[in-house]
């Protein structure tokens, strides 16, 4: 059994959120599950942060939203397959 995960770091994330938003939504179906970080504390609130994605789907699909993510500026993304050994 092999999981996809996409690792998204967003730099300047409140310039770059909807463009980055926008291109999950379009690639919902792709998406397991999504979970976001980012630190707070007190009155400030981190202007970047991380995506952890669990991708479904066609490695072709993975491959491309990997690449469409990664294209934005502010944006670094790793793609990483692991396998699991019964």
């Amino acid at each position: 059994m092999e999981r996809t995960i996409l690792l998204v770091l967003v730099s300047q994330r409140t310039e770059h959120a909807s463009q980055v938003q926008r291109i999950l939504t379009e690639n919902g179906c792709t998406i397991r599950t999504r979970l976001g970080l980012h630190e707070t504390g007190g009155d400030a609130c981190s202007n970047s942060g991380l995506i952890v994605l669990e991708l479904t789907g066609a490695a072709g699909d993975h491959v491309a939203l990997n690449e469409e993510l990664a294209a934005l500026p502010g944006v670094t993304t790793r793609l990483v397959t692991l396998s699991i050994t019964e």
